[in-house]
C-alpha cells in the first residue's frame, strides 16, 4: 500500500485548491475538513443540521455550495473560498467547479494555489480493467494545475466506502494515476484514499484499515509553502504611483507594487521597462511609510527614486539588463472561451498590471488529453490545451514561467468584443 513521507511544514497559510470532475465530492470534502477540524461556528453547525435532510448524516456540501443556482442544479459554479486553521497551520481552501463549462473558474483558483487536491471518484471508474481509464476532467485539471505552476499535486481517491474491495480498487487507480503523472511529467506529491462523506483518511486514518499513509489533512499540514526566489534578479510590476507622497512624509513619487523576485536595497540601480530609463533607489518603503533596509520577493513595497523619472502603472522596474522586452513569444495556452481561437485576430493581453494589444500569429498544436500527444491544429476550442505563438503591439519584459514566476511569465487574453477572458497564456520562450 501507499506510504508517504512528510516533513514539518514551513510557516505560512497554505492555499489549497480542490478540483476534479462533477460530483467527485469536492464540496463534501471541504465540508468534512471544516467539520472534523472543528472550524465551524455553533450557528453554522446548527444551520447545517437544519438544512440537511437527515440530521444524522449532514449534507456537508451545503457549506460551500452557497449560490441558489448551485443548490438547484447540484453543481458548484463559482469558486468558494473557505479559510480555517488547525494547531499546526492556517489554510485557505478553494472549491473549484468541476463542470467543463466552468474550467475558467478552476484556472482562476489554481493561479494562486500552493497545492492542488484533485479528487477522483472511485465509483465512476472501472478499476477491474488494466490500465484503469481516468476521466478526461481529472487529466485536464491535473495538467492545468501543473502548467499553472501549482507546486504540489495530490490525488484524493474518493468514495472508498462505496466499493466492496476498496484496497484493490485503490491500488488499481493509484497505479493509473502514477502512470499518467509520469507520462505527463507531473511532480506528484501523493495519492490518498478517502471517504469525504464518512471521513475516512481525511483528518485521521482508520487504525484498523489497510491504508498505512498519512491522512489528507496531516499531509497538507506537512507541505512547505514555496517561497519566491531571492537569488534571481529583482523585478516589480508597478501597480500604483503615489504622486504626492500622501501620508508618507515624502515629496517624491512612490512606486508601489509586489516584488516578484529577488531582493532590492536603497542605492541599487533600477531600469524602467518599456522606456529603458535608469535611476537609483533612494528609499524602499513598506506599508505605513515604514522604511526598509531591504525589500524581499513576495513583499508589497514602495520604491522612491533619486530623480524624477516617467513611470506609470503597468511599467516594470528591475535590475539593469534584466528586463529585456520582446514582442513575439511562444506560450502554452489554456483556451477558456466558448468562441474558438482565431488566428490573426486582435485580443487584449494583460501582463502584470499592463494591458497591450496582441494577436495569435500561429497555433502550433493542440494537446490530446487522452494520449498527451500534440496534434496539428488550426484552431482551439473551449478547454483545449496547446501551444501558440503570440505577437504584441508593444514589447513586454517576459520570462518563461518557471524562471520568473507567475507575475512575469503568465498573461491573460481577453476578447475585445465580449470582454470575456479567452485564454491563459504561460510563457515558454521568446519567438
Amino acid at each position: 500500500m501507499s506510504s508517504i513521507a512528510h516533513t514539518p511544514a514551513e510557516h505560512g497559510a497554505l492555499r489549497v485548491l480542490t478540483a476534479g470532475s462533477v460530483d467527485d465530492g469536492k464540496s463534501t470534502l471541504i465540508g468534512r475538513l471544516l467539520l472534523d477540524a472543528q472550524a465551524l461556528m455553533t450557528d453554522q453547525l446548527e444551520a447545517l443540521r437544519r438544512r440537511s435532510p437527515d440530521a444524522q448524516a449532514l449534507e456537508l456540501a451545503l457549506l460551500t455550495d452557497g449560490l441558489e443556482a448551485e443548490r438547484e442544479q447540484g453543481i458548484t459554479i463559482d469558486v468558494a473560498y473557505r479559510p480555517f486553521s488547525t494547531p499546526r497551520r492556517k489554510f485557505i481552501l478553494a472549491d473549484a467547479p468541476g463542470h467543463e463549462q466552468y474550467t475558467r473558474n478552476m484556472v482562476t483558483a489554481a493561479a494562486g494555489s500552493h497545492v492542488a487536491v484533485i479528487l477522483v471518484d472511485l465509483t465512476k471508474l472501472d478499476w477491474t480493467q488494466r490500465p484503469v481509464t481516468l476521466l478526461p476532467q481529472t487529466r485536464r485539471h491535473a495538467l492545468l494545475a501543473h502548467r499553472l505552476g501549482v507546486p504540489h499535486l495530490v490525488f484524493a481517491v474518493n468514495k472508498i466506502d462505496a466499493v466492496a474491495e476498496a484496497a484493490r480498487a485503490f491500488d488499481a487507480v493509484e497505479a493509473a494515476l502514477r502512470a499518467f503523472a509520469e507520462q505527463a511529467g507531473l511532480a506528484l506529491t501523493a495519492v490518498v484514499p478517502i471517504s469525504a462523506l464518512r471521513g475516512d483518511h481525511v483528518t485521521r486514518t482508520r487504525p484498523d484499515g489497510w491504508y498505512r499513509g498519512p491522512a489528507l489533512l496531516e499531509l497538507l499540514e506537512s507541505l512547505p509553502v514555496p517561497q519566491p526566489s531571492l537569488q534571481t534578479p529583482w523585478r516589480l510590476a508597478v501597480q500604483w504611483v503615489q504622486r504626492d507622497g500622501n501620508g508618507t512624509g515624502h515629496q517624491a513619487r512612490v512606486l508601489w507594487g509586489r516584488l516578484a523576485s529577488g531582493r532590492v536595497r536603497p542605492g541599487d540601480e533600477v531600469e524602467v521597462a518599456p522606456s529603458g530609463l535608469r535611476a537609483r533607489i533612494a528609499q524602499v518603503l513598506h506599508h505605513g511609510a515604514r522604511t526598509l533596509e531591504e525589500g524581499r520577493a513576495g513583499q508589497s513595497i514602495g520604491i522612491v527614486l533619486d530623480r524624477p523619472v516617467d513611470v506609470s502603472r503597468g511599467d516594470w522596474l528591475g535590475a539593469p539588463g534584466t528586463l529585456e522586452a520582446q514582442r513575439r513569444f511562444t506560450a502554452t495556452v489554456a483556451w477558456l472561451d466558448t468562441e474558438p481561437a482565431v488566428l490573426g485576430r486582435r485580443y487584449w493581453l494583460r501582463h502584470g498590471h499592463r494591458w497591450v494589444q496582441g494577436r495569435l500569429s500561429a497555433i502550433e498544436h493542440r494537446l490530446d488529453i487522452d494520449t498527451l500527444q500534440p496534434l496539428p491544429q488550426q484552431t482551439l476550442g473551449v478547454n483545449d490545451l496547446g501551444r501558440v505563438q503570440v505577437e504584441t503591439a508593444e514589447p513586454l519584459p517576459l520570462q518563461p514561467l518557471g524562471a520568473g514566476g507567475p507575475e512575469v511569465g503568465a498573461l491573460i487574453m481577453v476578447d475585445p468584443g465580449t470582454h470575456r477572458t479567452s485564454a491563459a497564456l504561460l510563457v515558454e520562450s521568446g519567438a
